[in-house]
């Protein structure tokens, strides 16, 4: 072989070499078994959901839909409750004040007796002893105020002063230990542990200072 056949043969496999080497560059890669379908992937590109997204966003939407359609449900129960609720509290108030109204029309009813009794009573003969129906219309007034559960706040001399239901009006001489009642001056009132008035009383200021036992003693 000459010279000139052997540079021929070496041209020729350069060229098959570059052709080669062409065709590897010119032709894609075949996508593999693991890629996701080409109409899904232009379909990602283009903006448009796949079937299974689109499917799964109409599924939140009525999920969405379904919330909402509660939450106004439950609103409107709350306020209807709301309503019932106030107009409930009405009805109370108004029971309370017919109650109320009811026991005021009865108690006066029950002093308008007792003020009966002593109008027949001023009504006898000015020599007439009245002395028996002044105490029955007396005792009547207590019965009409036992019977509305007042009770009397009638404190004994030696009593400690209690200042929600004792009113002191003064300090006096008194054999009773020093700031302890000493007297009475009016009784009091309370109803259902409540003081409607309280017992004006005296108080000792001890300066008597002589005990009745000492005395007994002596």
């Amino acid at each position: 072989m000459s010279d000139e056949d052997g540079d021929a043969v070496e041209t020729t496999a350069a060229a098959d070499d570059s052709s080669a080497v062409s065709r590897d560059v010119e032709e894609p890669n075949e996508p593999s078994g693991g890629d996701p379908p080409i109409e899904e992937i232009a379909a990602r590109i283009e903006g448009e959901p796949s079937a299974s997204v689109a499917e799964e966003i109409a599924t939140l939407r009525e999920e969405v839909a379904t919330l909402r359609t509660d939450r106004d449900d439950l609103e409107a129960r709350l306020k209807r409750k709301q309503a019932e609720f106030q107009n409930y509290k009405k009805r109370q108030e108004k029971r309370r004040e017919r109650e109320k109204a009811r026991a005021t029309e009865a108690l006066v009813e029950d002093l308008l007796e007792v003020r009966d009794n002593l109008s027949r009573a001023l009504e006898q003969d000015e020599s007439a002893d009245i002395r028996d129906g002044v105490e029955a219309t007396f005792r009547g007034l207590d019965e009409v105020l036992d019977g509305e559960g007042v009770e009397p706040i009638e404190p004994e001399p030696g009593t400690e002063t209690d200042p929600n239901r004792h009113e002191v009006l003064l300090r006096v001489e008194s054999r009773e230990p020093e700031g302890t009642v000493a007297d009475l001056h009016r009784p009091g009132y309370e109803m259902a542990g409540k003081v409607l008035r309280t017992a004006q009383v005296t108080v000792s200021d001890g300066s008597a200072g002589d005990n009745p036992q000492d005395e007994s003693d002596e």
